[in-house]
């Protein structure tokens, strides 16, 4: 599968309607986007059963800016609509591999056991 184009009106829907999402924030005129860009499409190929969106930060301003985009490239990663990863920087495949088998490895009843926590906190 190859990535999506995400936008403010399609975001929401994408991540609470798919398992794992993985999110890469990123804009035309960023080195570090465009380095990454192949590394995140290639992965997107071999684990067809994750959703991988993009989000270009210049068209989606509003988009970027509700979820604290500091700096690009972002990747985010959701599993059952719940952010359960954030970082910024261009990630190597190796990097990226884990990041996507540590998403999978997730109990979830135990990261919504801690968002709970939190919220009540």
């Amino acid at each position: 599968m190859s990535t999506q184009t995400l936008t403010g009106a399609n975001f929401e829907t994408t991540i609470t309607g798919n398992d794992i999402v993985l999110v890469d924030f990123w804009a035309a005129w960023c080195g570090p986007c465009r380095q990454f860009a192949p590394v995140f499409e290639a992965a997107s190929e071999q684990n067809p059963d994750i959703v991988f969106g993009k989000v270009d930060t210049e068209a989606e301003q509003a988009l970027a800016a509700a979820a604290s985009i500091t700096s690009i490239p972002t990747l985010m990663a959701f599993r059952d609509g719940i952010l359960v990863f954030a970082q910024p920087g261009a990630l190597p495949a190796s990097a990226l591999d884990q990041v996507i088998a540590g998403v999978r490895g997730l109990d979830m009843d135990d990261v919504r056991a801690q968002v709970a926590a939190q919220q009540t906190a």
